[in-house]
């Protein structure tokens, strides 16, 4: 009888103490960041040729997951969007940041300075 006792007393402690860690885990979850991207691009050619492939390679090596790319856009209210609209997702807005200040994108960056004028910002979504 103690032998049941004890496995009973083993597993609701396990459950338990299993309970707590993945609440644990939760808790610490930072809320996904939305990047929003819009450009006036000034040499579609170039633009496309030289910085959009730096760009995405820099950008998904640090964990972008791109949702949206220049696609066709509508405006609701307000002035227009740039000609060219890229909306993307990150674990983290402290991820995003990094993504954007990496070696690798702020050289991809010069390149697409040449072809466009960039507006790139960040927004911390509600905890999923």
């Amino acid at each position: 009888m103690h032998s049941h006792l004890k496995l009973s007393l083993a597993m609701t402690a396990g459950f338990a103490l299993g309970a707590a860690v993945s609440q644990g885990l939760r808790a610490q979850q930072h809320p996904p960041a939305y990047v929003i991207s819009e450009i006036e691009v000034t040499d579609a050619e170039a633009y496309l040729r030289d910085y959009v492939p730096l760009a995405n390679r820099a950008l998904a090596e640090n964990g972008q997951r791109r949702l949206a790319s220049g696609g066709r856009t509508v405006t609701l209210a307000g002035a227009p969007p740039a000609t060219r609209v890229v909306v993307s997702v990150f674990d983290s807005l402290e991820k995003a940041e990094a993504a954007y200040t990496s070696p690798a994108y702020l050289e991809a960056r010069r390149i697409g300075d040449r072809y466009g004028r960039l507006r790139i910002f960040a927004v911390e979504g509600l905890p999923q």
